[in-house]
Order: C-alpha cells, then structure tokens, then sequence
C-alpha cells in the first residue's frame, strides 16, 4: 500500500481536482469563512495550538478568516459536514467512509506522511493497537478472556472497527461482546490509554499515532504498556473537503496541506503533529476499509 501511495506524489497537487470535476461549477460555493474540523485526540487547547500554524496559512492563501470546530464525535463531525456546515476536516478512515457514503461531494485529498516515533512507523499508514498495562495479567489474548476492554467511539477504525470485524476473524473469536465482559466506549485514543495504565480497564485498542501523541503529550509513558496484538497496516486519516466549494477555494485548501512542508508554518504544524509531510489520497485508497466493513 504505501509503495503506491508514494509514487503519486509527483505532479498530485497540480492534477488532484482534474480527477474529480466539481458538478455545477457556475454554482459552486464560496462561503464568506472556511470552518474547518476535526474530533479531539486529546484536549481542545491542545489541537488548537497544534493545527494554528497550518489554519493561518490556509487563511492567508484562501484570503478568508478559518474558523476551528472542534466536535466530540465522529458522527456529529460527519453530520456536520453533511449539513454543509463545515467545509474541510480530519476524519477517521471509516467515518470517511461513511460519510462520502452519504454525501459523494465529501472527497478525501491527502493524509499525513508519519514520522517513526515509538510504535508509529514512518509512512501515511497506521496500525491497531491491543495494550495492556505493563505488570498486570493481561500478557496474552488468552489471558484477556472475560476481562474489561475499552473501545474509542463506534466509528473509529482503529478503535472500533478493525477491533469488531478484524480482530476476533483472524484470532479465531466469538464478538468481542462475547469474548470481554465488558466493553466500554471512552470517547479518545488518549482517554483509552490513560484508562489502561490507571487499572479503570484491563486492555483497549488504540491507534498506533494516537497513542503515541498519548505518550508524547505525557499523559502516559510507552514502557506502562504491554502490546498484546498488532493489525495490518490502516491508511491514515485523510483531510477532506467539500467538492461544492468553488474551484479556486479547494485549489487554495488542497495546495495549503499538500505543500505545507515547504512554508515555515507549514513545517511548524507538521513538527507538532509528527509528520513529514500531506500526501495525496483518493478515495479509491480507503476501499480497504470498505471491504473490512463488508
């Protein structure tokens, strides 16, 4: 996957929007400010310092104010830009999925180039995490067996969705309702962590760049963790944006992430989200999580 992926990069941000035309271009939307949107990995205040850089060049290229809207679900994140009442944002790969699903003109255009970073490894894919706290029972899938388990919120991929449909196929399990006494929903990657290493639950699956800015952040420490389980390799989470806007806004949108490496404010974002640089995706790059979903 990210072999391919890697060789689009050449010529993507000059020829992106040629592969997907904007219907009724005479009526396109040009909206007076750009709200754009992601769900929390950790808190407000946080996200906002992370991705201030980047919403400020976007301001300058686009020459309109961006507004930050920070949802606490995925799902109101996806109604949200259903309702046209956000026109960019970070989605997780199944929730993008589920929301060009309901509204085609939500189209995906790039995704972060990671860096390595502990149990990250460098590339625009990710993995599922199985944790346990270090020092606990709970070393082995066996052992986990009627324990608690925490999940993140019912459209993350790497926490939810992988774990209920990947997981319990390739281990050969019942549900994980069945195979856990108890499975909770924590809302966060990092709120998931945080509730391993303080005993609230026995194990939880997390994203491995998630977790990471879990541990970057010093809410927790790698070496409190026992990696039970690992999934095959996710596409990250893409940046999308709503195909209606007028051409030269998505052109200014699209442009602003894809050569962020090459301004300093660019590069200030990049460096506070642990990447390298925004890679060019296309829907057809999320099938995977389709056929999971199938």
């Amino acid at each position: 996957m990210v072999p391919a992926i890697a060789r689009r990069l050449i010529g993507a941000v000059f020829c992106l929007w040629a592969l997907a035309p904007t219907p009724g271009a005479a009526q396109c939307e040009r909206p007076v400010s750009l709200r754009f949107a992601l769900v929390p990995a950790q808190d407000a205040a946080r996200e906002l310092g992370y991705y201030r850089p980047i919403l400020d060049l976007l301001s300058a290229n686009a020459g309109r104010r961006v507004e930050l809207f920070l949802p606490s679900s995925y799902g109101s994140l996806i109604d949200a830009l259903v309702a046209k009442r956000v026109d960019v944002a970070v989605l997780g790969p199944e929730s993008y999925v589920m929301a060009h699903r309901k509204a085609p003109s939500i189209q995906v255009f790039g995704t972060y180039w990671r860096k390595s970073d502990g149990v990250q490894q460098a590339g625009p894919g990710y993995q599922s995490l199985l944790i346990t706290r270090k020092g606990s029972a709970f070393t082995t899938i066996e052992s986990l067996k009627d324990s608690t388990l925490a999940l993140v919120d019912p459209a993350s991929t790497s926490g939810a969705m992988i774990p209920g449909k990947i997981f319990p196929k390739e281990q050969h399990l019942p549900s994980l309702q069945d195979y856990f006494q108890q499975v909770t929903f924590s809302g966060g990657h990092d709120a998931s962590a945080m509730a391993v290493a303080t005993g609230k639950v026995d194990a939880a699956f997390v994203a491995s760049n998630r977790f990471m800015e879990a541990v970057n952040s010093g809410k927790v420490a790698l070496d409190q963790f026992n990696i039970v389980w690992t999934s095959p390799q996710i596409p990250l989470d893409p940046f999308v944006v709503r195909a209606t806007l007028c051409d030269d806004l998505k052109a200014a949108i699209t442009t602003t992430f894809l050569t962020a490496d090459r301004s300093e404010r660019g590069r200030a974002f990049l460096d506070n989200i642990h990447s390298e640089r925004i890679v060019p995706m296309v829907d057809s790059d999320y099938d995977i999580i389709r056929s999971v979903g199938k």
